[in-house]
């Protein structure tokens, strides 16, 4: 009966998880908050410059993925942005509005067209599930490259030599998994011209100076941080693990793409970003870093703080330049 569930755990206004397994995903914080976590339905005609349809990447999984086509002359073929949302492996879809408001902005400017996939949540579903989902995205669109499937939008206008992994927090770490796994792989005439992790959630066990000393935000507790990461690893895994502690792994004849790492001032995880950072450039990996400064984690993805905080609206417009110059170079 469901009168005789019992929480069993909870991150506050996120998702709270019951004893018989059932997972509840509805927005309990301030409702004045909710709409950014409202689904947005696609709509096949341009609004303020960008199209949107979703698609079934894999009928067998169920697999399916958000796509955003700017509205641009007919001048020749776009990049394409694989992108992972964030929601620390837990929580979030590429619907929600927060991305919705985000990526039509990134698609139009850059002049690309996003595909962000519906990935597999926990703890229903434990990593490496939403890296496997990515993973299978970017090896469906080397089927599309290939003609072996066929998107309308993607098939005719997308350039398949110019292929970019692009997430946020969580998905900032899909993005460095996945190149990891692209580097293994045969992905012609896919070409991976470049990733960029934002606000990867890169921690140890131990805490960070900075997640010792950073103030903590909306978008993102220390409580959150430790609850969701503690549903999404692998049974048995901790943060020490090589998804969420890249820092120091050895990458020594791993051919990654050119990497642009974007950090935040006031971000918890910006110590171990950091040194993500540095450990990338002495391995002589092609790495640009944009630290936006003055605002915290995810501070792109607050609607309401872009509305009314000048420095938010400043750091998430110079964010999406940085972006776009990054696709324009690559």
């Amino acid at each position: 009966m469901v009168a005789d569930r019992k929480i069993i755990d909870q991150v506050s206004g996120w998702l709270t998880v019951y004893d018989d397994g059932f997972v509840d995903r509805a927005w309990t914080g301030p409702p004045q908050f909710k709409f950014m976590s409202d689904p947005v339905p696609p709509h096949h005609h341009f609004i303020d410059g960008v199209a949107t349809h979703d698609l079934l990447i894999n009928s067998k999984s169920g697999l399916r993925a958000r796509v955003y086509l700017p509205e641009v002359p007919e001048t020749g073929k776009l990049p394409i942005l694989l992108h992972f949302h964030g929601g620390g492996f837990c929580i979030s879809q590429p619907d929600w509005y927060m991305y919705y408001n985000i990526y039509t902005r990134i698609a139009r400017e850059a002049g690309a067209i996003v595909v962000s996939p519906f990935l597999r949540l926990a703890p229903e579903h434990r990593l490496p599930a939403a890296i496997d989902d990515g993973y299978s995205t970017l090896l469906w669109l080397r089927d599309v490259a290939n003609d072996e499937t066929y998107d309308s939008e993607l098939s005719t206008k997308g350039d398949f030599n110019r292929v970019f992994l692009i997430g946020d927090s969580s998905g900032g770490n899909i993005v460095h998994q996945v190149a990891k796994k692209a580097a293994e792989e045969n992905l012609h005439p896919v070409r991976l011209a470049g990733a960029i992790p934002i606000h990867p959630g890169f921690v140890r066990s131990v805490r960070s100076k900075s997640e010792l000393e950073k103030p903590q935000s909306p978008m993102l507790t220390l409580d959150m941080l430790d609850k969701f990461l503690s549903m999404g690893l692998p049974e048995g895994s901790t943060k020490d693990g090589p998804i969420t502690c890249p820092m120091g792994e050895e990458l020594q004849g791993v051919e990654l793409p050119p990497y642009l790492l974007c950090v935040a001032e006031e971000d918890l995880v910006i110590d171990t970003e950091m040194e993500f950072y540095e450990g990338m450039k002495k391995d002589g990996k092609k790495i640009e870093l944009l630290v936006s400064e003055g605002v915290g984690h995810s501070f792109y993805l607050n609607k309401i703080a872009i509305d009314i905080d000048p420095i938010t609206s400043q750091q998430t417009s110079k964010m999406i330049q940085a972006i776009s110059h990054f696709v324009a170079n690559h």
